[in-house]
């Protein structure tokens, strides 16, 4: 990091060149290219797909035993080590246990749903401005509108205006209905 950001100053503030910084630091021309082109090292970026020889011929097969396998029991299903076996004993497979595990470890992660937890704590909320088409009177037009949330309680209000001008937009003492008004403390608002 130390060189990459020497090999930026000289070109960028002492105004050296390409070929002569590769000189002076004992690195090749594609190397201070590269370290010009980003402000940050990019890291390693995998240009080709990953091949795996050995495996390809295989890959349905596995395929269909982890499909299977989403019906069964977890502690039914296959482990990548009995996949291995399985395609050693009935398959003919001749390649190593690594292979087959990185491609299991790899069909199970994307298969996978994640969740984020939501904690919504009393007294906070959420607010928005939007755009929808509706019909008012038989015509289609566009409204704005703007929407107030309480996610702790999934109380909400909306109100819908003809534009988007300072006239329209609410203001934050008429705005909240009559129920709301019982709030202590009341609403106030953080712009």
């Amino acid at each position: 990091m130390d060189l990459y950001l020497k090999v930026r100053q000289a070109h960028f503030q002492d105004g050296l060149s390409g070929r002569q910084i590769a000189r002076d630091f004992g690195i090749s021309r594609d190397s201070v290219a590269k370290m010009l082109a980003y402000s940050e090292p990019p890291g390693y970026r995998r240009t080709a797909p990953i091949r795996r020889p050995k495996l390809d011929a295989f890959i349905g097969q596995i395929d269909r035993w982890l499909a299977e396998d989403k019906a069964r029991p977890r502690k039914q299903r296959h482990t990548a080590k009995r996949i291995f076996e399985r395609l050693r004993d009935e398959c003919g497979f001749d390649g190593g246990y690594t292979i087959v595990k990185d491609y299991v470890r790899l069909w199970k992660r994307t298969g996978r749903e994640m969740f984020v937890p939501l904690s919504h704590p009393a007294g906070h909320a959420q607010a928005d401005f939007g755009e929808a088409l509706v019909v008012i009177g038989g015509v289609e037009q566009k409204a704005h509108f703007f929407a107030f949330d309480l996610p702790h309680s999934d109380a909400c209000y909306v109100r819908a205006y003809p534009a988007t001008t300072t006239e329209a937009s609410p203001s934050w003492p008429t705005f909240a209905p009559p129920r709301w008004q019982v709030f202590t403390p009341p609403l106030t608002p953080m712009m």
